[in-house]
C-alpha cells in the first residue's frame, strides 16, 4: 500500500527547513490495562515532537514485541496492529532524526538482547560523546554481531541499548546505574526489560520527562499533555540525573548523578505543546508573556496584530493585548499540506508558502500588520510571507519574534540549520530586515524571553541564542547526524521485533507482520 511520507510540513522552499522538534517517549507499567492504547494515545499527544517515524514495544512478563514503521503515528498504528500488541508494561516512541538518518532501522524503540534478558528503548534527545562511547563499544567487543547495531540501525539509541546489552552486571538496573553517568548530551529515556518499565533523565534535564499516576499504574512521558490523554494525574517531573524504576513491587528511584539544570528554553518558546506545564510553568502562558514582553521592547502603530499559524498565535494574542491593538487571523493555514508524497511542480512551487498559508485580502489589504512568529531560522519563509501579504495589499509589515536572534546550532535534540545557514550568525537586525523586505523587525530580547517563563537563568539552556553551552563539546567531526553512520551498511524491512528471556543471546527475530 503507498503511504504517506508521514511529515506534517513540506519543505517547500529547496532547501529550507524550520526547527525541527525533539522526539517523544511514553512508558506504562498497568497491569490489567490495555498498555499498548495506552502507549498509542500517548504517542498521539507527543505525535509535534516526531512526525517521521513510530513504534510501541509490550511485555506480558516473557517476551517483548515491537512494532515500528516509518510515518505518523495514526498511519502505523491500527486496531489489528495494537490487538497484537499484549502485556502489563509498554514503551513507545515517535521520532525526528538528529542522529543517524529517517529510515526504518532508525526506528525505535530499539531491542537488544541481555545476559538477563530483553531490553526496549526509546530515547529523546542526543547524545553528544556518541563517538567517544563507540570508540569504547569497539574497543571492548568489537562491531556488535548481534542487535539493531548490527542489522544498520545508527542512532545513539541504539549505541546506548548495545552498551546495556554487554553489560556484565547483575540486572539492567545495575547495567543501567552503571552506564547513565557515563552519557554526556541529553538523553530522556523510557525503556523496559520483560517484567519492568524504567526511566532517566540526563543531569541537566535538557529535555521534559514527566512521572504520571493511574489507578492501576504508572506513566511516564515526555509532555504533561501526554499524561492528560491517557487520563493519568501528574506526580511531578523527573528529577535530572535521576533514575526509576516501577515493577510490582511499586516505584522505586535512585539518583546517578548530581543535577545541574539546563532545561531547553526553547521547549518554551516552540518545542513543547501549548496545553503543557514544564517545572511548573504553563507553556501558553509563557508564550503569551513573551508577546506581551515583546509588544513592551518593540512597540508600532499598527491596525492589526496577527500570527503565523500556529505557532505564532499565543505570543500574538500577547502583543496584541500589551499593545491595545485588535488581533486577528490574516492567514489561513492548509492543515493537509504534507499529508501527501506528491511532490508539486515547478510552476506550483514557485508559488512557495501558498500551498501551505494564504493572505485573508479583505482583512489585510490597506492595513499597518504587526506580524508575529515564534523565530526565524534562515528568513525564506518570513520573506516570503512579506511579499504574499504586500500582494494582498497590506499598507505595512512589521514582524516581530517572540525569541532572540538564533546564531548557534543545537546538539540536545533540536535540528537548525547549521550555523553557516542561519541568517542572524552573519547579519545584524537591521541587514535581517532589509533582507525580508519588512518595514521593520524586533526580537524578544533574551532577558524578557527567560523572564516569561518565570524560571531562572541558570537553570535554562538558552545556548542557541548565546552560544554557552551546558555540556562539553567535542571536535566538530565528532558531532552531527551521521557520526554513527557506516558506509555500506544495510537496513532491514520487516517491522515486527520480538524477543524472549529463553533467548538472550541471538538477535532479534524479525516477522514479516505487515
Amino acid at each position: 500500500m503507498v503511504r504517506s511520507d508521514g511529515k506534517l510540513t513540506h519543505d517547500i522552499f529547496p532547501g529550507e527547513k524550520g526547527p525541527q522538534d525533539a522526539c517523544g517517549v511514553f512508558g506504562v507499567w498497568a497491569p490489567g490495562e490495555d498498555v499498548a492504547k495506552l502507549a498509542y494515545y500517548g504517542l498521539y499527544a507527543l505525535q509535534h515532537r516526531g512526525q517521521e517515524s513510530a513504534g510501541i514495544a509490550t511485555s506480558s512478563g516473557d517476551r517483548i514485541s515491537v512494532y515500528k514503521d516509518m510515518g505518523l503515528v495514526s498511519q502505523v498504528f491500527d486496531e489489528t496492529v495494537l490487538n497484537t500488541l499484549q502485556g502489563h508494561v509498554a514503551v513507545g516512541h515517535c521520532r525526528y532524526s538528529t542522529t543517524g538518518g529517517s529510515h526504518w532501522a532508525n526506528a525505535q524503540p530499539t531491542l537488544g538482547a541481555t545476559p538477563h534478558g530483553t531490553v526496549a528503548l526509546a530515547h529523546n534527545g542526543n547524545l553528544t560523546n556518541s563517538a567517544e562511547l563507540y570508540d569504547q563499544l569497539i574497543d571492548k567487543s568489537g562491531f556488535p554481531s548481534r542487535g539493531e547495531m548490527a542489522q544498520g540501525n545508527t542512532t545513539d539509541t541504539a549505541l546506548i541499548t548495545a552498551l546495556l546489552a554487554e553489560h556484565p552486571h547483575n540486572s539492567l538496573e545495575d547495567a543501567a546505574m552503571h552506564l547513565l553517568p557515563k552519557l554526556t548530551g541529553s538523553f530522556c529515556l523510557s525503556f523496559m526489560d520483560e517484567t519492568t518499565l524504567y526511566a532517566a533523565r540526563d543531569p541537566q534535564g535538557i529535555r521534559p520527562l514527566v512521572l504520571g499516576r493511574l489507578e492501576r499504574g504508572w506513566v511516564v512521558a515526555s509532555e504533561t499533555a501526554a499524561l492528560d490523554i491517557v487520563g493519568a494525574s501528574l506526580v511531578r517531573e523527573i528529577e535530572p540525573g535521576e533514575f526509576i524504576a516501577v515493577d510490582e513491587n511499586g516505584l522505586r528511584t535512585r539518583q546517578f548523578a548530581e543535577p545541574k539544570r539546563a532545561g531547553c528554553v526553547f521547549e518554551y518558546v516552540y518545542l513543547a505543546r501549548p496545553d503543557t506545564t514544564i517545572n511548573g510553568r504553563s507553556v501558553y502562558e509563557s508564550r503569551v508573556e513573551m508577546g506581551r514582553q515583546l509588544a513592551r521592547e518593540h512597540a508600532v502603530e499598527a491596525d492589526l496584530v496577527m500570527p503565523t499559524p500556529e505557532s505564532g498565535t499565543p505570543a500574538a494574542i500577547g502583543y496584541a493585548e500589551a499593545a491595545g491593538i485588535p488581533f486577528g487571523h490574516g492567514l489561513v493555514k492548509n492543515s493537509y499540506v504534507g499529508r501527501t508524497f506528491i511532490q508539486p511542480s515547478d510552476t506550483i512551487r514557485q508559488l512557495g508558502i501558498r500551498l501551505k498559508l494564504n493572505p485573508l485580502r479583505s482583512i489585510v489589504a490597506g492595513k499597518k500588520l504587526i506580524v508575529v512568529d515564534d523565530s526565524i531560522v534562515r528568513g525564506n519563509t518570513q520573506r516570503a510571507l512579506v511579499r504574499m501579504l504586500r500582494e494582498a495589499g497590506a499598507a505595512e509589515i512589521h514582524i516581530r519574534i517572540s525569541s532572540p536572534p538564533i546564531k548557534w546550532p543545537c546538539f540536545y535534540g533540536i535540528d537548525f540549520a547549521s550555523r553557516a545557514e542561519l541568517i542572524a550568525n552573519g547579519l545584524a537586525v537591521e541587514d535581517i530586515r532589509a533582507s525580508l523586505g519588512a518595514d521593520s523587525l524586533g526580537y524578544i530580547s533574551q532577558e524578557g524571553m527567560v523572564e516569561a517563563t518565570k524560571q531562572p537563568r541558570e537553570i535554562l539552556c538558552t545556548a542557541c541564542f548565546s552560544g554557552t553551552y551546558p555540556t562539553p563539546l567535542p571536535e566538530a567531526d565528532k558531532l552531527g547526524k551521521a557520526v554513527l553512520e557506516a558506509p555500506g551498511s544495510s537496513a532491514p524491512s520487516a517491522k515486527h521485533h520480538e524477543l524472549n528471556e529463553t533467548e538472550p543471546q541471538t538477535p532479534a527475530t524479525q516477522e514479516n507482520s505487515a
